[in-house]
């Protein structure tokens, strides 16, 4: 489970917040904090035995802003990671906190389904980082950096949480045809093809022909491992 430091100075937002996370599998609420100073000590005091592994952190707040909490953070080496959720589109505090490396920045107001895509993608990058060992592809040092799998833009109707659930299916499970991969995921064939062919095209994963008994040859995926030399 990631335990979850909940930080916002608004009652209203911390339930719904609270409601969101408890809706997903995978996290639980493991404190809440409504002030800046709070959230530091919060996380400072925790036992390692019960640290916190994500915060979900406000940046305005009456005692200090989210920036401060994380440049505090970043200065003790905390090791934790961080989701802003704010209602502040300033460019400069996005450049700041980016700078200090927070996770993602997720303006208010937003639906159930967009934060349920922002924390799903969360889990699965935490997941695949835990599980990469060794030398890593450069895919997998994108991964490990949070950002998302591959390098061109994604086509409208793709999605980036759908997109990291069919690489992280891929690099398990594959070699895998579409409707391997389909029926893995519990998708429907189409729509793995699509994320398929994206991450072909930006030589995440490769192509390759499968030739059974009879018939046409199915075209099958498998994760692409090389790595250029230097």
């Amino acid at each position: 489970m990631i335990r979850t430091l909940l930080v916002d100075d608004d009652a209203l937002t911390l339930e719904l917040h609270r409601s969101y996370l408890e809706r997903l599998d995978g996290f639980e609420v493991a404190g809440e904090c409504t002030g800046a100073r709070a959230a530091v000590a919060a996380v400072l005091d925790q036992p390692a035995t019960r640290a916190f592994d994500l915060v979900l952190l406000d940046i305005t707040m009456p005692d200090g802003s989210g920036i401060d909490v994380l440049r505090t953070l970043r200065a003790r080496a905390a090791a934790v990671d961080v989701i802003a959720i704010t209602g502040v589109r300033d460019a400069d505090t996005v450049r700041q906190m980016a700078a200090l490396g927070v996770y993602q920045y997720l303006v208010k107001p937003f639906p159930f389904a967009v934060f349920r895509d922002r924390l799903t993608a969360y889990r699965e990058h935490r997941e695949q980082a835990r599980a990469t060992d060794g030398e890593a592809t450069q895919a997998e040092i994108d991964a490990l950096l949070g950002r998302a799998t591959g390098s061109i833009p994604l086509p409208k109707g793709l999605s980036a949480a759908s997109l990291d659930r069919v690489a992280a299916a891929l690099r398990a499970a594959g070699p895998l045809s579409a409707s391997e991969a389909a029926e893995h995921l519990g998708m429907s064939r189409v729509a793995v093809r699509r994320y398929l062919e994206h991450l072909a095209a930006d030589g995440v994963i490769t192509r390759g022909a499968r030739y059974g008994a009879r018939g046409r040859p199915e075209t099958e995926y498998s994760w692409n491992r090389q790595t250029p030399a230097g």
